[in-house]
C-alpha cells in the first residue's frame, strides 16, 4: 500500500506510533503475534517479526492505561525464561502484561530449534499445559509482600514468604523460586488462540482470553456456548472466560468508500503468495488446482492436519457456505484471513459487532486493523465513536 512504510518492523517509532494512537482511541490492550522463523514465500512478504516482550517492553513507557499482551510459544521456551519475561514485562508495565499462549506449529519453526519436526498437536497441548502450570506456579512462589527492602535494618526478603516451586511435570521440571517478585496483579492475563478440541480444553481449563477465527454468526454462537460450557466442566465461573474474535474493520465515511478501500487492499495481494498460505493453512498443493473452480469437497482431512486445525474449518466452511472458487477463497484470505470482515461506515461495523455480543458470541474483539496504523485511526475516528454512545466501551 502507497500509505505503508515496509520497513517499519523494525523502526519503535513505528511502534510507539500504533501504541499511542491505540491507546488513545479507547482500546484495552495490544496484541502482537509471533512466528519463530522466516517463513515460506519470505521474498513476496513481511517476513521479519521482532520479539514480541521486547516490543511490548519498549511500549510499557511510553503508555500508561492499555495492556500489552505478546506472543510466546510453549514448544520452544523454558516456564523459569517465560514466567520471567513476563513477570518483568508486569512489573514495568504497572501491572498491564499478557501473554498469549502459543504451542508453535510450523516444521521450519522445529528445525530452528534442533527438531527434525514438530510434535503432535495432542502432544504440544499436553507440553503446554505443563508449561503454564508451571508458570502459574512460580508467579505464585513468592507471596505480595515477600520484599521487604528495609534499610534500616538491611533486611531485604522475608524468605518465610517465598517457596520453591520443585514442579515435575511430564514435560517440565523447575525447581524455582522465580527471582522476580510476584508481578504486581498477582500473574500476567493469558490468552490462547487455538479452536482445536485440544486446544479448547487447554484455554477453557487456563484462559482469560480466547482469541478465535469466526467468520458466521451461528458458528461464532456455537463456539461461544461451547467454551462457556467447558470453563463450568473445568470448575469456572464461565464470566471469567472472554471469548474475543478477530474482525477485520475496513471503516469510512461511506459504504462506498469502505468498499472502494476493500478492493484496494485486495488489488495489492500477491497471488503467489496467497496460494502458498493457503496451501500451508489447507495442507494441500493449491497450485495444482483450477483456481476458478470450487475447492474439491472431500479434500481436506481436517483431523489430519496438525498445523492449525481451527482455520482449515473456517477455511473450508467459508469456501463451501458461499460457493466459492479457490481464488474467491483466496481473496478472502487475503483481505479478512478467515476472520469476521466487517466493512462500512463506523454505525455499520459497530450494527456488527453489537450483534455478535448481543447474540451471544462475543464478549469483546480483536480488532485486526488491515494497515498499520492507519486502519487504528480510521476504526478511532469513525467507530469508536458510536461504540462509546452505545455504551460498548468501558469509557
Amino acid at each position: 500500500m502507497p500509505e505503508s512504510d515496509p520497513r517499519a518492523v523494525t523502526k519503535l517509532p513505528f511502534w510507539v506510533d500504533v501504541a499511542q494512537r491505540a491507546e488513545a482511541a479507547g482500546f484495552d490492550g495490544l496484541f502482537l503475534g509471533d512466528v519463530l522463523t522466516l517463513q515460506a514465500g519470505a521474498d513476496k512478504h513481511l517476513s521479519d517479526a521482532m520479539d514480541p516482550i521486547v516490543i511490548m517492553s519498549a511500549l510499557a513507557a511510553v503508555t500508561s492505561r492499555i495492556g500489552l499482551i505478546a506472543t510466546a510459544s510453549t514448544s520452544f521456551d523454558h516456564p523459569f525464561h517465560l514466567a520471567r519475561r513476563f513477570a518483568c514485562l508486569d512489573h514495568i508495565s504497572g501491572g498491564r502484561a499478557g501473554w498469549n499462549i502459543v504451542t508453535s506449529s510450523n516444521a521450519l519453526e522445529a528445525r530452528n530449534f534442533g527438531l527434525d519436526a514438530m510434535p503432535d498437536h495432542a502432544e504440544r497441548y499436553a507440553r503446554a499445559a505443563d508449561a503454564v502450570d508451571a508458570c502459574l506456579a512460580l508467579w505464585d512462589s513468592w507471596d505480595a509482600d515477600a520484599k521487604i527492602a528495609d534499610q534500616q535494618s538491611g533486611q531485604y526478603l522475608d524468605p518465610a514468604k517465598i517457596r520453591r516451586v520443585d514442579h515435575q511435570g511430564p514435560y517440565v521440571r523447575t525447581a524455582g523460586p522465580l527471582n522476580v517478585p510476584r508481578p504486581p496483579k498477582g500473574r500476567p492475563v493469558l490468552a490462547q488462540a487455538g479452536s482445536s478440541e485440544a486446544g479448547r480444553a487447554f484455554a477453557a481449563a487456563r484462559a482469560d482470553i480466547v482469541f478465535t477465527v469466526q467468520s458466521g454468526l451461528a458458528e461464532a454462537q456455537a463456539f461461544y456456548r461451547d467454551m462457556k460450557a467447558r470453563a463450568v466442566q473445568a470448575g469456572r465461573n464461565p464470566s471469567e472466560l472472554c471469548i474475543m474474535p478477530g474482525i477485520v474493520p475496513i471503516a469510512a465515511a461511506t459504504k462506498d468508500e469502505a468498499e472502494a478501500r476493500l478492493a484496494e487492499l485486495n488489488s495489492f495481494a500477491v497471488l503467489d503468495h496467497l496460494i502458498a498460505k493457503g496451501s500451508e493453512f489447507l495442507a494441500t498443493d493449491l497450485s495444482k488446482l483450477d483456481l476458478d473452480a470450487p475447492l474439491p469437497r472431500g479434500l481436506i482431512d481436517q483431523a489430519g492436519n496438525q498445523a492449525s486445525q481451527s482455520r482449515v474449518a473456517v477455511l473450508v466452511g467459508i469456501a463451501e457456505r458461499e460457493k466459492l472458487t479457490v481464488r474467491q477463497l483466496l481473496a478472502r484470505l487475503a483481505s479478512g484471513r478467515g476472520h469476521l470482515l466487517a466493512v462500512g461506515t463506523g454505525a455499520e461495523i459497530a450494527d456488527v459487532m453489537e450483534e455478535w455480543l448481543d447474540a451471544g458470541a462475543a464478549d469483546g474483539f480483536n480488532v485486526m486493523c488491515p494497515v498499520l496504523p492507519g486502519d487504528i485511526q480510521r476504526f478511532a475516528d469513525y467507530v469508536m465513536p458510536v461504540l462509546r454512545e452505545r455504551g460498548l466501551t468501558p469509557s
